[in-house]
């Protein structure tokens, strides 16, 4: 019940903050990108209508098309998240279950609240239980009774939990039976259903349990169980001597049912492979320098020595005569030559796991045997957590497709396989449809999107147009329009202007307004001020470069210990800042701080070990996560780490303090910010989702981080990514959380959500275009969007006055206006946005006239307390035209949508409540 109350809590709190903001009509605008796309986990296609379906992305919503992904309509605009693992459609109804919180348990999948229901196609949503699941993997609907639905749930993904295994509801959602539960350590990632019988299912249990710092994906609890009365009894059938795997081996299952008896199922298979005898070669590999002895490495070849010293980039001044000196000395034992090379990226691609494998019974689950003789070799790698997708043709036995990092197709029940991946297609692939009615018709959902093939695979069309990039970081450069950059979940670094507008033109040009400059998972970007084509961004691990816009010259940037040394820790999302005070100075985040003086080229150790120390695991933690320096003086630098520790150098590095002592242990420290306001001002957030703990963490230090003050007044429990001052009102801070943004007009005393043209998502980063006074957010999920803040930079000067009128921007005359180049295009209809303030609730009057006696136009509005955006047509009635402007002798012609303009002048804008009135200009040049 505590949980459930919990739960409870961060919805109430959400809908409070929501309704009495005094920001929630600040308009924002998506601005793309959309082509690369992001994660999808799962698809629902109309059996009857296969060009109708809903694809569910893992942090981007529920989106629907009824003209085969031509274009995609938003469904969760309105719903508590937009984090979801499945989904399940009633077609002949058209009620909508979502079960919420990402199934792929990787290190951005979102928790969710349990399972949503919606009666009306996504315009209201009701949250109908399992609150404490976090992730669901699978929802099954009976095919002859809508109300009976069974649901499998993982489970918590960092903490143990009781809510997880596997669910019957038979009333449709409204209350939920546990009919599945093996520990709290092991959940239900996939259910089967007999496409013959839906009383006969089968579900894939997955034990499995993240940290921060470690990773393990199997246990002797992941198995396949068997249902024959619609899922209210389960039975385990991958037994031992079943011919399935029964060991601490057996990873992620995922699971498709050709009838009642014809089962597959693709295992990640954690065990190690047997090691392999390699074919003897007169080139040293790296694993020859294991166990080896000083005496047989000094006896080595020293031409050998310098190739694989070559071969392998070691930094120049390491040779054979040096190493062996090295070694000779005994400041190097030969291992280090292996471990100079092993970094988190080589982990997660070289770890000899046996990997994906395909297994087939043919009697319900009674014996299984594997399908093919040889390893599918780069299907998974090491982290097949972050797959399970296999489908069969229910008409046609033989034919089955496996998704991971290739989509492959067997046509002979598993024996033999080949990709079936084109040039369009990306990578990672995580729901498959496969239509029984028509040969070669496939959807696929990947993480790049949607792709769907009428050939079997041998082509392919992208279906790309919602904007659900999975942003980690972004940056904003000067030019005009400005543009913003920013690192994806897997689609890499890219960069576009911020007058972007979703449309199709580019399929004239060829030319996509976003340009891509990087790839694998993009991360944080750095520009110059000076020279806004010089970019420095990257990938995972800290893997990054710098690179010029304009001649496409690269550097890579990838600091190395030193051999002999211990390896440098390098996070995920590894933190970069150039200096405010010196654009030639970079600064990079390790488990130490490393510094550049000329550009990346060369590196220095500038501190000690700034973290815990590390945690043995498979995954890099004691890392820092987040610089910055002060804009007031060159070298005072404060870092954070994802184990909690907080430090400051007043002197460019010579010497260190810890500031974290007396705050929460543990905890990621997701943004520190030194102010620009103010010298002794600092700001930090840290964030618990690595723990599920979800509480808010803000904190302000006005004396250079010695003592710190909670501001979380009224934030929800939802974990926070970063904080931001406004650069002109010291007293205004913008936050991120994993849900939501955020204004505070008091430095943190109160905070207020955006809503307006921005779902709950989870927010990443936040920026600020100072010259164009816009807040720009990169989502997790639904890309950039950008909103005008000019207004709410004066809120502080004008939060007492009855009413306020903002500056209106100047107007440029059209004689388009109203044009219409013939009957079939839309008129070319020009609009201001008129903003403005008020306390409390109420109705105002907008008037535009052309002196303080002659009103042109006129209208009633009804206002919220706060902020408030109008949009005006620069139209004028008729008769206003006769009573003013042909007594004025001033031509307004008709224009082809029988509307008058206002002709160029200056013009008053009133707004009105009562007797109280506030003024501004408008100009029409």
């Amino acid at each position: 019940m505590q949980k459930f109350a919990f739960t409870l809590s961060i919805i109430c709190s959400t809908l409070f903050t929501f309704s009495q903001s005094i920001v929630k009509n600040v308009p924002f605008t998506n601005i793309g990108p959309a082509v690369m796309s992001g994660r999808v986990v799962d698809i629902d296609v109309n059996p009857n209508q296969p060009t109708e379906f809903y694809v569910a992305y893992a942090s981007g919503g529920l989106w629907y098309t009824n003209n085969n992904g031509t274009s995609f309509t938003p469904v969760t605009e309105n719903a508590p998240t937009q984090n979801i693992g499945d989904i399940a459609v009633d077609w002949n109804s058209g009620t909508i279950y979502i079960g919420t919180g990402e199934s792929n348990s990787s290190r951005s999948s979102y928790a969710g609240i349990g399972i949503l229901k919606s009666t009306n196609k996504g315009e209201t949503w009701e949250n109908t239980g399992l609150r404490d699941s976090h992730h669901i993997g699978r929802i099954a609907i009976d095919k002859n009774n809508s109300d009976n639905i069974v649901a499998s749930v993982i489970g918590h993904l960092y903490t143990p939990n009781e809510e997880r295994g596997i669910y019957k509801s038979v009333d449709g959602g409204k209350t939920w039976k546990k009919t599945l539960y093996i520990n709290e350590n092991t959940g239900v990632i996939d259910i089967a259903v007999s496409p013959t019988n839906p009383d006969i299912m089968y579900a894939a249990a997955w034990e499995r349990i993240r940290k921060a710092w470690d990773f393990k994906g199997s246990g002797i609890n992941s198995g396949i169980y068997k249902s024959t009365d619609a899922g209210n009894t389960w039975k385990k059938i991958a037994k031992k001597g079943s011919g399935f795997p029964n060991n601490e081996g057996v990873g992620r299952i995922g699971l498709a049912a050709f009838n009642d008896n014809i089962i597959y199922a693709l295992l990640d298979n954690q065990n190690r492979r047997p090691k392999e005898k390699k074919e003897k070669t007169d080139a040293l590999d790296k694993e020859d320098f294991e166990g080896m002895s000083n005496e047989t490495f000094l006896a080595l070849d020293d031409k050998k020595l310098d190739e694989y010293l070559k071969n392998n980039d070691f930094p120049e001044k390491y040779n054979a005569e040096k190493v062996k000196a090295m070694v000779q000395k005994t400041e190097l034992k030969p291992i280090a030559l292996k471990n100079y090379l092993m970094d988190a990226n080589t982990l997660l691609l070289e770890t000899p796991v046996i990997g994906a494998e395909v297994y087939k019974s043919v009697d319900g689950g009674e014996t299984w045997q594997k399908t093919h003789k040889d390893y599918l070799d780069g299907m998974y790698s090491s982290y097949g957590y972050y797959f399970g997708t296999i489908a069969v043709n229910t008409s046609n036995e033989n034919k089955i497709y496996i998704g991971g990092v290739p989509l492959l197709r067997s046509d002979d029940s598993g024996k033999n396989f080949i990709s079936i991946g084109k040039e369009n297609v990306h990578s990672d692939h995580q729901a498959l449809w496969i239509n029984p009615d028509l040969k070669g018709h496939i959807i696929d959902g990947n993480d790049g999107g949607v792709n769907i093939t009428y050939d079997d695979g041998e082509n392919w069309i992208k279906n790309n147009s919602p904007a659900v990039g999975q942003y980690y970081a972004i940056a904003v450069d000067n030019k005009k329009p400005y543009n913003v950059f920013g690192g994806f979940q897997d689609n890499g670094v890219w960069y576009g202007p911020s007058d972007y507008e979703a449309s199709s033109k580019w399929h004239s040009s060829g030319q996509y307004p976003y340009k891509r400059i990087g790839g694998g998972d993009g991360m944080q970007v750095q520009i110059d001020s000076r020279n806004n084509n010089i970019i420095y961004s990257g990938s995972q691990f800290g893997y990054y470069f710098r690179l010029n816009l304009e001649t496409d010259e690269q550097l890579s940037i990838h600091p190395k210990h030193d051999l002999g040394d211990a390896p440098y820790r390098y996070n995920w999302q590894t933190p970069i800042l150039l200096s405010p005070h010196n654009q030639d100075i970079l600064y990079m985040g390790a488990n130490k701080l490393l510094r550049s003086m000329d550009k990346g080229k060369t590196f220095e150790e500038i501190s000690k070990n700034l973290t815990t120390g590390g945690k043995k695991g498979n995954v890099p933690y004691g890392t820092l996560t987040t610089i910055s320096e002060s804009p007031f003086k060159f070298g005072l630098i404060y870092t954070g780490s994802d184990d909690g520790l907080i430090y400051r150098t007043e002197d460019g590095g010579y010497s260190w303090k810890e500031l974290s002592a007396n705050l929460p242990k543990g905890l990621w420290v997701s943004r520190i910010i030194a102010s620009k306001h103010n010298k002794n001002r600092v700001y930090v957030t840290l964030n618990g989702y690595r723990d599920d703990n979800f509480k808010p963490y803000v904190y302000i230090s006005n004396d250079e981080g010695n003592t710190w003050k909670a501001i979380n007044n009224n934030l929800p429990d939802y974990p926070i990514n970063v904080i931001k001052e406004d650069p002109e009102d010291e007293n205004i801070l913008y936050l991120g959380n994993d849900n939501e943004a955020y204004i505070s007009f008091d430095q943190g005393e109160n905070w207020y959500a955006f809503s307006k043209g921005i779902p709950r998502v989870a927010v990443h980063d936040l920026v600020i275009q100072k010259r164009e006074k816009d807040l720009v957010i990169g989502t997790h999920g639904r890309s950039i969007y950008k909103a005008p803040i000019g207004p709410l930079q004066q809120y502080n000067k004008i939060k007492d006055k009855p009413i306020t009128l903002f500056k209106i921007p100047k107007v440029e005359h059209s004689s388009d206006w109203g044009s219409q180049k013939n009957s079939y295009v839309e008129p070319n209809e020009p609009k201001i946005n008129i903003s403005y303030f008020v306390p409390n609730d109420g109705e105002v009057k907008m008037e535009v006239l052309a002196d303080k006696k002659n009103v042109l136009y006129s209208t009633t509005l009804s206002a919220d307390a706060g902020f408030n955006y109008t949009d005006y047509d620069l139209t004028v009635s008729e008769k206003t035209l006769k009573n003013y402007f042909k007594k004025k002798k001033t031509k307004v012609k008709k224009a082809d949508n029988s509307k008058y303009y206002l002709p160029k002048d200056r013009y008053l804008v009133k707004i009105s409540i009562g007797k109280e009135s506030s003024s501004g200009e408008l100009v029409i040049e």
